[in-house]
């Protein structure tokens, strides 16, 4: 069986509110299995594989590279640039 978490035990990881976790739950940015056997209140749990997806959408990319500067060379006489 694979390893889960809880949404209170990810929000402890992650160091935010179990009510996050929870909206990302049902927004559908997380994915979440409800192992609930009643049809009411969900009992979710989280799949490690889902986490790490999750957090690897989420996760800034490095910045790109500045682009460098170009240097003009000096023009010949009497050549015109048009912009």
């Amino acid at each position: 069986m694979q390893e889960t978490l809880s949404p209170p035990e990810y929000a402890r990881r992650l160091g935010v509110k179990h009510e996050r976790v929870l909206g990302w739950i049902k927004r559908g940015e997380l994915a979440a299995i409800n192992v609930s056997d009643s049809g009411r209140r969900p009992l979710w749990r989280i799949r490690l594989e889902d986490v790490a997806d999750f957090e690897r959408r989420r996760s800034s990319q490095p910045p790109a590279p500045k682009p460098t500067k170009r240097h003009k060379g000096r023009l010949r006489p009497g050549v015109k640039e048009h912009f």
